[in-house]
């Protein structure tokens, strides 16, 4: 098999290894007494609601709302039936999701104690699952999301401040319910704890009002007034608390994380092990700048290309994580387009520089990857020399942000459509 379709196969072994449509089955309960109600957000929430519906008994009662990112439902033939799929907008939030977490709410607390709510989350549910406190507007909400989102802040730093103006997320989902409660979670943040993952609507929520506070002073946020005033009065002890871990409210809650990051990596190790070709999984938690990731990774294939250490060849670097691309300001025109992704595999490119035998691929498990509809991309030792045939330089591109552009020009862009899925970015380097 040629080194690219080998990257390839372990991407989409990646992927299917967190297809809602596998993984959900084996962890659903069973029907309860009363009515079952499925409620969900994220970018896995339609695919992971059809599973539901698949596999449901048909004689069974089931209803619901699952909020989803706008192209990532359903039409069609397979439309789904008996549960409402809304899409809403990622990763500013809209009115649509406030709509539908509205009636999310409004359902889970007309439940009693012989009903069950099934809970599906996953990446993204943050920004769809926006109901803000009554003295937060959504045009307050949508800024400080943008803000959040220019500062930098790490999502686990976002979701302490989402948790803390919301109605719902933070545990007040559960805190509002009278029955059982099933969550079944995919993750997209590294640790996998639930409280993380769409800001954890039905999970304990360890952090506090001055946690958020503290952040937005950290990463020198401007935020509404409405938005300071309301987490400064929670601060004071003027507005209650989230729901911390052992309240009683989660007496009645259990909650099964049935996707993670590193099972997607290892699936992927499968693929490269069945073709001779050794995995070393680097981790599933790489943050940071992804061209300072690029250049980190490059020593690393470098070492074992010139001294054999500390891995022989053949040899697969497999990574996960989230890393972050600051856009800067180019003289004469504006930034380039491209994603995190494309941007650490352009980087990896341009310092591995053509070295024999090497090829990288990098894309989003959710099957978009920045500002473009690419997951992601590959490259080969020729890359480069394909593109400055064209008459375009990598090191230009890069400094423009503008990988898209290149591996555009290089006709090595992955292109999957919305996966349905999210267990964050997927990367590997092959050294054949």
């Amino acid at each position: 098999m040629h080194p690219t379709a080998l990257l390839q196969q372990s991407f989409m072994a990646a992927v299917a290894a967190a297809d809602p449509r596998k993984i959900v089955p084996p962890h659903l309960p069973s029907p309860g007494k009363g009515m079952t109600l499925v409620i969900g957000a994220g970018k896995a929430a339609a695919a992971m609601a059809k599973a539901v519906e698949d596999h449901w008994p048909a004689d069974a009662s089931l209803e619901g709302v699952v909020i989803t990112r706008y192209a990532h439902g359903y039409a069609g033939a397979e439309a789904l039936k008996r549960i409402r799929v809304i899409e809403a907008g990622h990763p500013v939030p809209d009115e649509s999701g406030e709509a539908a977490a509205r009636d999310i709410a409004r359902r889970v607390q007309a439940l009693g104690p012989d009903d069950l709510l099934l809970a599906l989350v996953s990446g993204g549910g943050s920004s769809l699952l926006a109901l803000p406190v009554e003295t937060i507007s959504m045009a307050d909400l949508k800024a400080t999301t943008r803000e959040l989102l220019r500062c930098g802040a790490p999502i686990q730093d976002m979701n302490v401040v989402r948790k803390h103006l919301s109605l719902i997320q933070g545990g007040k989902l559960a805190a509002m319910c009278k029955a059982r409660i099933v969550s079944l979670v995919i993750s997209d943040v590294t640790g996998d704890a639930p409280t993380h993952i769409a800001s954890g609507p039905t999970v304990p929520d360890p952090s506090t009002y001055q946690d958020a506070l503290d952040i937005l002073a950290r990463f020198e946020c401007d935020v509404p007034a409405s938005v300071r005033a309301h987490l400064e009065s929670g601060a004071r002890g003027a507005i209650a608390e989230t729901p911390k871990p052992g309240a009683p409210v989660f007496a009645r809650a259990e909650t099964h994380v049935i996707a993670t990051a590193h099972r997607s990596l290892e699936a992927a190790a499968d693929v490269f092990r069945a073709a001779g070709v050794t995995p070393v999984i680097l981790g599933d938690t790489v943050t940071g700048e992804a061209r300072e990731v690029g250049k980190v990774h490059a020593a690393i294939a470098r070492e074992i290309l010139d001294y054999a250490q500390p891995f022989k060849k053949p040899v697969a670097l497999i990574s996960g994580g989230e890393c972050t691309v600051t856009l800067k300001n180019v003289a004469g025109g504006t930034a380039g387009r491209g994603g995190r992704c494309t941007e650490y595999l352009l980087s990896l490119a341009i310092e591995m520089n053509g070295a024999p035998g090497v090829y990288g691929l990098a894309a989003d498990t959710d099957g978009i990857d920045g500002s473009e509809t690419n997951a992601g991309a590959y490259f080969g030792p020729d890359a480069l020399k394909t593109v400055a045939a064209q008459g375009l330089r990598a090191d230009r591109l890069l400094e423009a942000n503008d990988a898209w552009g290149f591996f555009e020009s290089a006709g090595s862009l992955i292109t999957t459509g919305p996966t349905r899925t999210n267990v964050n970015d997927y990367r590997v380097i092959l050294i054949a």
